[in-house]
């Protein structure tokens, strides 16, 4: 059994990258019409593609991103601002 502390650490380029992803994913489903932040929360719980629309490559462009990654870069963004 392990009992230290895992670290997880995303470059500065690489949150730069996810941060315009999910701005293109956002403005594709809002575009769609569809409810932005229900449609990347549905995702992210269940990493079902079929939450994001095709419009503008948006289900493409949030498959490149881990989860991990991208709850990493949404809490530092939450806990920053």
């Amino acid at each position: 059994m392990q009992d230290k502390t895992m670290t997880f650490s995303i470059g500065g380029n690489r949150e730069e990258d996810i941060k315009k992803i999910m701005s293109t994913v956002y403005a594709a489903l809002q575009e769609k019409g569809y409810n932005p932040i229900s449609q990347i929360v549905g995702y992210i719980l269940s990493e079902d593609p079929t939450y994001i629309t095709t419009h503008n490559n948006a289900r493409s462009l949030i498959r490149r991103i881990d989860r991990d990654e991208l709850l990493q870069v949404l809490v530092k963004s939450y806990l920053q601002a």
